[in-house]
């Protein structure tokens, strides 16, 4: 495939923090998505919630198959576009692997108890998290920690950051992936941007989440098809469902509509980033990161899908069993710091000989808390309640 003069082309690399000879078969982006792939942090995300916890249901979605469905509508996007698929790919599958257990429900848990146990700590953020796994956090090398991924992948991966956290990161690598959170554009106040590949995963993992999201939602029985008529994007896909099969009902009739919800966005970012495009007129890739986000809905898309996001936060994420469930998970988390600050060898002895080993990257320091940090963050959420149970010596999830 020939790609457009603004997309990553992986002969042109930024290249790896630790320069590497060049594989004989496979580009660097396509290195970076098969050491993704092979980690042990990807495997972690079969056991690791979206919306609805594991101990919940066999057929909701995981973080695995939801970066699974964000790497297939991006590679989709992006061999329209001329954008390099096998970049979009590696990010969608790595986005989220530094995710706590539990969902957002275990990082505002996890971000709580940093800042509770030192005023002064940076937090916890998951994409900074998914940062770490890759560049430190992982093990299987004998020449390095992490995976010693592309610059591209790396920028991708820190989709968003915090202003201290990035000055951070920039310390240790001059002119890094964290630049652009501190460095302004010159044509304006807002931030340098990534790669056009990055804002196509970044765009994918939110078409991705909200469809997923009103299939996970009817399933459980929280959301019915009656409350969805009153989302523009979902309505009138229902509507033409039925204009095509007026007997269709029940899951058929839910999966066809999110079906042509899904087509639809896709085709509205293919056109829609084609006129951004074609009015900035980006020189290459270099260009784009001075430019504003180029990849993108149209303004009535736009609209349409930030309705349905409010949507699913008012009756979703915010439903009562929802929110239940997720307070015990946030007690589950605070326990497990707690219990570990306290008794450092309740955790495996990898992880103590880390309180005054080598300083990982992007973290002044093996701090206790940070290494604790990182070994709840790698949980899943069946192996978190479990090791919650034996700790605490009850069940906080009765099935």
């Amino acid at each position: 495939m020939t790609l457009a003069h603004y997309a990553c082309d992986p002969l042109l690399t930024r290249g790896r923090r630790i320069p590497e000879p060049v594989a004989p078969t496979r580009s660097d982006f396509q290195r970076d998505r098969d050491r993704i792939v092979h980690s042990t942090a990807f495997r972690r995300l079969v056991y690791k919630t979206q919306v609805f916890l594991n101990h919940e249901g066999d057929l909701f979605r995981t973080r695995l198959t939801h970066s699974l469905e964000v790497a297939q509508l991006g590679r989709s996007i992006a061999r329209t576009l001329q954008l390099n698929e096998d970049l979009v790919e590696a990010i969608a599958l790595a986005h989220d692997l530094g995710h706590t257990p539990f969902g957002h429900a275990g990082q505002d848990a996890l971000n709580a108890c940093l800042k509770a146990h030192n005023p002064g700590s940076a937090g916890f953020e998951h994409n900074l998290q998914s940062l770490r796994v890759v560049d430190a956090l992982e093990e299987r090398y004998p020449a390095y920690n992490g995976l010693n991924l592309s610059f591209e992948t790396r920028e991708g991966i820190l989709k968003h950051c915090s202003r201290r956290n990035a000055r951070h990161i920039e310390a240790r690598e001059p002119n890094g992936v964290a630049q652009r959170f501190i460095e302004q554009s010159g044509t304006g106040p807002r931030w340098l941007q990534p790669s056009l590949e990055a804002q196509l995963a970044n765009l994918a993992d939110e078409i991705a989440y909200n469809a997923h999201d009103i299939d996970d939602g009817v399933r459980s029985g929280l959301l019915t098809l009656e409350q969805l008529d009153d989302v523009p994007l979902f309505s009138q896909y229902r509507r033409e469902t039925l204009q095509s099969y007026p007997e269709l009902q029940g899951r058929r009739l839910l999966f066809e509509t999110i079906r042509r919800m899904l087509s639809a966005q896709v085709y509205n970012v293919m056109d829609a980033t084609r006129l951004a495009l074609e009015r900035a007129a980006p020189a290459d890739v270099q260009a784009v990161r001075q430019l504003p986000v180029l990849l993108c809905f149209s303004d009535e898309m736009a609209l349409k899908s930030a309705s349905l996001k409010r949507f699913l936060l008012q009756n979703l994420y915010r439903h009562r069993q929802v929110v239940e469930t997720t307070q015990a998970a946030k007690q589950v988390v605070r326990d497990l710091f707690e219990v570990y600050m306290a008794d450092p060898a309740q955790m495996p002895q990898a992880h103590i000989d880390r309180f005054d080993g080598i300083a990982m990257a992007h973290a002044a320091g093996a701090k206790p808390e940070r290494v604790v940090a990182d070994y709840i963050a790698g949980m899943t959420d069946r192996f978190a309640a479990k090791e919650h149970e034996r700790l605490k010596g009850r069940s906080t999830f009765p099935g």
